[in-house]
Formats: structure tokens, sequence, C-alpha cells
């Protein structure tokens, strides 16, 4: 069934479905929205992801791998429906990607490898879903492949995601042999003869009419035993007709209880045209769901999704290119024109949308308004970022925007040509621009730009997007890690005599000072009264008990910025020194060759001499990490930590998996994420935080890590 999109740019907003793509890489996400356009008759010609033919992975990245890495927003009409799709990342690193996206729509359509099952970045993104409250349906596809079993992939969605699954379709043939589905609903075949790509209704194979009732009988009794309508008519009739069970799994559908699961194979093109009807029946429109929820003042309040409330978006994706910034939102409520001026609460300016364009990947079609429920890009935006609220300017509202997840991993980077160094700066923020989930800093210890993701790949197409979009030529590294070096055992009675006679004024300056650890640990974040604290910081006292005057108090306070001054350097590599108290206990001054200038060069020398006299002791930064892993790789990832000097300060079993926590050197972090990954199929992921700082081993005393 084709139709032309034109036709329904006004479409009401009951026909309306705002849907994601969900799965893990590889299970045909990409190939499936592929197949959507094709048959909607938004394109004429079936792209390929193995020929680098796709709409949605238009970019030269995707197309050289073979995955998606952007979401990409497309919309097909459908049975007098307009459907915006937008084709999400199935790798863990693009998962933030996933978020924002999630945080949009509607509803979703999850698609499973019919060999695989639920595989972890499946398990991920249902999650994903879950925490923004957004309906599902499963598409079980690769149906025709060698070992594809649809019972065993619904059977792992049962185990591993715990909904109720309610299949509504049973497989005619398997494997290389699978030509078509029963709709059990409304009991008839559907069937697809080879190079055709429309389905043929039909009857029941008589060979499969006794599994067929017995399936339906199974889906009416899992149905009745959810939703109460269904039940009274199950009680009374013995059976459902298609029409309650049709309204009672919409019913589970919206409200999570239950989950439609519908097969076919996408690259075959086999199973598309019920599914898009399973989709337009099941999931919501966006009248369907509940008011969005924002503040105003400090106080909540709800906006309905209709054309004529007061305009409020969401911003969720950014595309900052060198000709201008696409900014893709999601209308919640009202109406906004072409060359309307809008409120963004982030910046709490005004500006004005100078285009409004119905996107279709990188494709782009004008259009003169957007209503509440449309999917829309907009250009003439300076200044919004993903998670902003866009909204009328007489009728502020700050909607909620999609969380961020803590960058994981980190690398080095930095131009190659010396000239290239503020563009490479100006390339950085742009990308960050585009993609919140990276964080880009200057380290102000090694003077390093830090560019952190959620994993190696992930940092590897940043990298890779400079180089090709900003022709820069980008040197990537392991980012150098800040040493401290503080005073285990200190010195006593240290005598430090600045005696400088060249002509004209000399200097003199004579101390007696005292050195010694403070009481607290290192890196415990208590502070000593100058603001000092865990973060890295320089935790440093300086007293004086000197009397009678023998030094004077302006000496003093230059004496105590002599030695700050020699804390910039420690004795062992150079590192800075932290962690420690000098006291002076005497000195004497020259009525005439004394100064401040003396006294600050002495207390320089003097703490530099002390400091070569004490035992010293390296700190290396830690982090306080904390690590979920399915029961199953406990072992494994407690092995690995205790590898890379972790201390394990406990352990919590939720639900299937084990939370660990531990501290461990932040040296020995870098490359983590996929050591984690790979241990645990996947299913792995940690947070990690900065914990202050630790004594080194003693082979770090020299200025090289241990590993």
């Amino acid at each position: 069934m084709r139709t032309d999109l034109h036709r329904h740019l006004d479409t009401p907003l009951a026909a309306v479905r705002n849907l994601g793509i969900l799965a893990h890489v590889d299970a045909g996400k990409t190939t499936l929205t592929e197949r959507i356009l094709y048959l909607t008759g938004t394109t004429h010609k079936r792209g390929e992801v193995h020929d680098g033919t796709t709409v949605t992975d238009f970019d030269p990245q995707e197309r050289d791998r073979g995955i998606t890495i952007f979401a990409a927003a497309v919309s097909c009409a459908w049975d007098g429906h307009r459907i915006n799709l937008i084709d999400t990342p199935g790798h863990v690193d693009f998962s933030d990607e996933v978020a924002r996206s999630l945080r949009v729509l509607d509803g979703a359509v999850a698609v499973f490898d019919a060999v695989a099952g639920v595989e972890p970045q499946s398990e991920a993104v249902w999650r994903q879903a879950d925490r923004y409250g957004v309906p599902r349906i499963a598409f079980v596809n690769k149906l025709d492949r060698a070992g594809a079993d649809l019972d065993t992939a619904v059977e792992s969605i049962r185990e591993r995601l715990h909904p109720a699954p309610m299949v509504v379709q049973l497989p005619i043939g398997s494997q290389a042999g699978f030509t078509g589905v029963v709709d059990l609903p409304r009991m008839r075949s559907l069937v697809w003869p080879e190079g055709r790509d429309t389905a043929e209704e039909g009857p029941v194979p008589e060979a499969l009419r006794d599994a067929a009732e017995g399936r339906r009988r199974q889906l009416e009794e899992a149905v009745a035993e959810l939703h109460p309508g269904a039940l009274e008519e199950f009680c009374a009739e013995g059976t459902l007709s298609a029409r309650t069970l049709t309204a009672a799994l919409r019913d589970l559908t919206r409200s999570g209880d239950g989950v439609v699961v519908l097969c076919g194979s996408a690259y075959r093109n086999r199973g598309i045209e019920p599914l898009l009807d399973a989709a337009v029946a099941y999931l919501p429109s966006p009248r369907d769901v509940p008011a969005v929820r924002g503040t105003r003042d400090g106080t909540e309040q709800e906006r309905l999704a209709d054309p004529a409330a007061p305009f409020a978006a969401l911003v969720f994706k950014v595309n900052a290119t060198a000709t201008g910034r696409l900014t893709y939102l999601r209308v919640y409520s009202g109406t906004i024109g072409k060359g309307e001026t809008v409120w963004d609460s982030g910046t709490g300016r005004t500006e004005r949308i100078g285009r409004i364009l119905r996107v279709q990947a990188d494709r782009h079609a004008p259009l003169e308004h957007a209503v509440a429920g449309d999917i829309v890009a907009v250009v003439g935006l300076k200044s919004a970022r993903a998670g902003s609220t866009l909204c009328a300017p007489g009728a502020p509202l700050v909607l909620e925007p999609p969380t961020v997840a803590d960058p994981v991993v980190s690398v080095a980077v930095e131009a190659v040509g010396s000239a290239d160094a503020d563009l490479l700066v100006s390339a950085l923020t742009r990308l960050v621009e585009e993609d919140p989930s990276l964080v880009v800093r200057t380290d102000p210890e090694t003077g390093q730009l830090v560019l952190s993701g959620m994993g190696e790949l992930h940092l590897e197409v940043a990298v890779e997007k400079i180089r090709l979009a900003h022709g820069l030529d980008v040197r990537v590294g392991r980012p150098r890690v800040a040493y401290r070096e503080t005073v285990a055992r200190g010195v006593s009675g240290l005598v430090h005599r600045h005696v400088k006679q060249d002509g004209g004024a000399g200097e003199f300056a004579h101390v007696v000072l005292d050195v010694e650890p403070l009481e607290d640990a290192p890196g415990d974040g208590d502070g000593d009264g100058d603001g000092d604290g865990g973060d890295g910081a320089t935790r440093f006292e300086f007293r004086s008990t000197v009397v009678g005057g023998r030094v004077p108090q302006e000496y003093v306070r230059a004496l105590e910025a002599g030695c700050r001054d020699a804390l910039a350097d420690g004795p062992l590599g150079g590192h800075p020194v932290t962690g420690l108290r000098v006291v002076l206990t005497d000195g004497a001054t020259h009525p005439k060759d004394s100064s401040e200038r003396a006294f600050r060069t002495a207390g320089r020398f003097a703490l530099r001499e002390a400091l070569r006299a004490c035992v010293m002791v390296l700190l290396e930064p830690v982090a306080d990490v904390t690590v979920t892993v399915p029961d199953e790789a406990v072992g494994g990832v407690l092995g690995d930590l205790a590898a890379r000097r972790g201390q394990v300060s406990g352990s919590v079993a939720r639900a299937g998996a084990v939370v660990i926590t531990a501290t461990v050197p932040l040296v020995e972090l870098f490359g983590y994420a996929t050591r984690l990954r790979s241990r645990t199929r996947g299913r792995g992921v940690f947070t990690a935080r900065p914990a202050g700082y630790a004594p080194a081993p003693s082979t770090a005393s020299r200025g090289t890590p241990a590993r």
C-alpha cells in the first residue's frame, strides 16, 4: 500500500505516530527502516547497508563501517497515518544518542535477531525505553536465517527483559523456507511470493490450522489474564473477538503491561506490512500519551498536545555544520511558523525561527509551520543545545531534558600543525554542540586537550569526524596522569641562611623550619583551611612560632609565599607537592639587608632543601568506580579489578546483577570500558568519579606508573 507523503502533511494529530527503531548492532534496524520507506512509497529503490546506499546511514563513516552512528529521522505515510521514524544506533558507545531520541518519542519498535534473541545492547536500549516510559512492540527479524527460531527468541525476551510477550503471528515455513505468517488475531495467512513486495492474503494453511488455533488460544488466555475487559468477554464467550483482542493488545502495549511480538525478514521484505499495521493499531499517537510536564517559576505545569495551546518544544539533536546549525526538535504543544520568535530556556534569550524543515535523513522539505506532535528541524537558532526548551515568549516553560551519561573513556588530542591549534579548539566546540555526551577540557596540570566520551569507538568516530569535516590532521594519545608528591616523614630544625652581597643593597634572611606531613590522609578531601581538598588542589599549611619580633610579620608572609613557590615541583619527579605543614621555629634579620624579597627567596630555597631531606611519597589520582555486571561475570570482573590495583569496597546483588564498588588508580582505567564489555559480553557498565589521590607503588616514585 503506497501513499504520497505530501498528502498527509496536515494529518490529524490522532493519525500521527512518532516511533523509534531500537536494537542491538546488526539486528537489522536500518534495513527495516529502509524497507518501510520503500513500502510506503517514500523511496523508489531499496537501499542496502552492505552497499552503503541506505537513506538513514548517510554519513560517510556509517557507510564505511556498516553501522548506524547517528540517529536519523525520516517521515512516511501509511494507511492515512503519518509515521515519523528515528533510526537509532545499536552500538553501546552511542547509547546516549538513543536516550536523546527516546526522550521525544511516543513509541518504539524493538528489533531482535531470530537467531541471537536478546543481545546485550537490546537489553540496554530496552531499559532506556523503560526509563522514559516508551511503549514498544517487538519485531523478531531474520527468520530466514539458518538457526532462526521464533519461540526461542520470544523466550529470551521473557527471561531477559521480563515483559509479557504477546505473539500475534505464527511463521509459515522456517529458515530458508520462511515465506509468510499467520495473523492470529484475524486468523488469516499473509504470504510473500518470491520477487513480490506485497503480501498475498488467504486462509490459514490446512497444515497449520491446529497449530494456529492453539497459538490463538494461548494469546487469548495471556491477554485475558492481564486485561479486565478481555477477561470478562473470555469468561462469557470462551473466546475473544478480533476487535476485542486488538483493543486489549493496544491497551496492554500502551500501559507497558505487555508487548506485541511480530516476526519477519526485513532483508527479504517479508513482514513489513503487518508491522506497520501493528504500529498504527497498537502504539500511541501524541494525543494518547500523558500531557508533557514542565516547570514555570518553580511550579509544575502541563501542556496538552493541542495545536491551539501555547508553543512548547524540546531540542533533542543539533547538527553544527560549516554553513549553519540545524536544530531538531519535538513539538509538544502549540504551533510555530517560520519567522516567529521563540524563547530558549537554556540561554534565557529569544531567537527567531528562520526555516522549518520536514526531515528525510540528509534531505529536507520546507514547511510553513509545525504543530503539536511534529518532529522537525529548524534553521536560524544560534545557541540552542540538545535538552533546551523552546517555547512562546509569553508562556515560558522548562521541560525536563534528556539525561546525559557521564563519559567513561578519555584521550588526549592535539593538532599536528601548531598553526591548527585554534582550529582544533573550534572543531571540538562544534562537536560538543552536536553530541552532549562528549566532553572537552584542558587539563590544568598537563596542558593537554582531553576529549572524553562513552567508549573508544565513540571517540574514534569523533576524531575521524574532525579529520573529515574540518580537514585537520589530529594526533591522539593516552592522557597523561597528574601525579603529586607528599611528605611521608619530615625533618626538624632545618637551618637555611640566605645572604647575597653583590654591591649596593644586599639580601639577608635566616630561617629555621620544621616540615611535617599533615595529619589527615593524602587525598581524603578534608581540607586544611586553605580551601584545599581531595580534587588535586595543594594541601599546605604554614605556621610561625617565632616570638619577640625576631621575624617581622611582613617577612613571615613573604616566607610563606616563597614556600608556596617551592611546592610547584617536588624532588621525586618535578610533580606538585601537597599534604605538608611548614613551621617557622626561629629566624633572624639584618637591619639593612633584610626585605620581603630576601625572605621569599629564602622560603623557596629552604623548603626545596628540606624536601630533599624528607622521605617523600608519590601520589596518583584514583577514582571511585561502580561496576554493574551479570552474576556469571562477577569473578572475572573482580580479577580484572585486582589486576588494575583496584581496592574493592563492597558488592550488592540486584535483580540478576551485581553492583561492585571499588577505588581504582586513574591510570589503570584507560581501556577499561572495552575490557569490561569484552568480559561481560557487552552487558557490563561502569561509572567513575574522581576520588582524590592515594600513594602509588614504589616503581611509580620515579615518575612512571606501575602496570
